[in-house]
């Protein structure tokens, strides 16, 4: 997910890059270790991990920061102070706090009417409904389409892989995934994951069943 968050933005950016997948495990466990994601994040030995020339960074909201002062244009961060500072508390709360809601469905699916899944689905619903009185007023969660609106797309596919995805009780929402799941760069980054988990037997959201 996060690594897709990234190569999303480089995407909206027009920056040329070259994508280095790294193997992983049918259990989602990412073994072994490619040599670069150790080298630049050895602690917590996460993707995604960004090297341009002398800078190498991890952490997908870091990377983001790099790429809109590296490539100011198009911007991906509302103009003014206030509007760029939510729109970058936007973009921590789904990381920081809708996610985690999902990470616990992920040990779950086979209890999803025991409370701590039944919480979690709340949890989202609640996050849900923020976004709904957000989006009253604008299309984007910012105004302008920004970082804030690829985190929250990400994070919205694996809620509803998970059991936790949206309902028509959050239409505004629900217009929304549409409009930036259309976008040309979030496309040519969600299909081909999803071609993926079809192809191996995994849930694929209904939304993104082409």
């Amino acid at each position: 997910m996060f690594g897709a968050k990234v190569e999303i933005a480089a995407r909206e950016k027009g920056v040329p890059f070259e994508l280095v997948m790294v193997p992983f495990a049918k259990g989602d466990v990412y073994e072994p270790k490619h040599p670069e994601v150790l080298r630049v994040n050895p602690v917590k030995q996460q993707v995604p991990v960004l090297v341009d020339d002398e800078v190498s960074l991890f952490d997908s909201t870091q990377i983001f920061e790099y790429l809109e002062d590296r490539y100011p244009s198009p911007a991906l961060w509302p103009e003014g102070v206030a509007e760029r500072a939510r729109a970058r508390q936007l973009e921590q709360k789904s990381d920081e706090v809708f996610f985690p809601n999902v990470i616990k469905l992920f040990g779950l699916q086979e209890a999803m009417q025991s409370a701590p899944a039944i919480a979690a689905c709340a949890g989202c619903a609640r996050f849900y409904d923020e976004m709904e009185g957000l989006l009253a007023t604008r299309d984007y969660l910012a105004g302008p389409y920004s970082f804030a609106d690829i985190a929250f797309y990400m994070a919205c596919i694996f809620a509803d892989r998970k059991g936790a995805g949206m309902t028509g009780a959050t239409p505004r929402l629900l217009a929304w995934r549409t409009r930036v799941g259309d976008r040309p760069a979030v496309r040519a980054v969600v299909d081909p994951m999803m071609r993926f988990l079809a192809s191996e037997g995994r849930e694929v959201p209904a939304f993104l069943q082409r």
